[in-house]
């Protein structure tokens, strides 16, 4: 999982996540994310270790402004539960979220990422739930 908080890091270092939190969000938990070279870097997360990667990253507490959540109101001591609240309350698997997703998977993949499509992606069949 050392190659996750490589990503967060990236991704924070970039500003890649600033304006999509919730794609972000989406990918990190429900979708598989490789290197182009095909090396393994999540296979998806639970809520508890997304929010444990995102203390460790110091990932901006203002992201959750973009939920339209107010930081004020999510628990202000303990990081990792300020991040859990907030994942808890940002509605992941939602189809706005998948949406996000697939357009932050889009900004990855020109980060030199390959992200697979989310179980409610518009790149997969509605019948079958697989790709097209």
């Amino acid at each position: 999982m050392d190659a996750l908080r490589e990503l967060l890091r990236d991704l924070k270092q970039q500003g890649l996540g600033r304006g999509n939190f919730l794609g972000l969000l989406n990918v990190l938990i429900g979708r598989r994310v490789h290197r182009t070279d095909g090396t393994l870097v999540s296979a998806g997360c639970s809520w508890r270790t997304a929010a444990g990667y995102l203390k460790r990253v110091r990932w901006p507490k203002d992201a959750v402004r973009e939920l339209e959540l107010d930081p004020a109101m999510l628990h202000p001591r303990d990081r990792v539960r300020y991040w859990f609240q907030a994942i808890s309350q940002a509605s992941v698997d939602s189809q706005q979220a998948v949406q996000a997703g697939d357009r932050f998977a889009e900004a990855l993949a020109r980060a030199g990422y390959v992200i697979a499509p989310g179980p409610k992606s518009a790149s997969q069949s509605p019948e079958s739930g697989l790709p097209v």
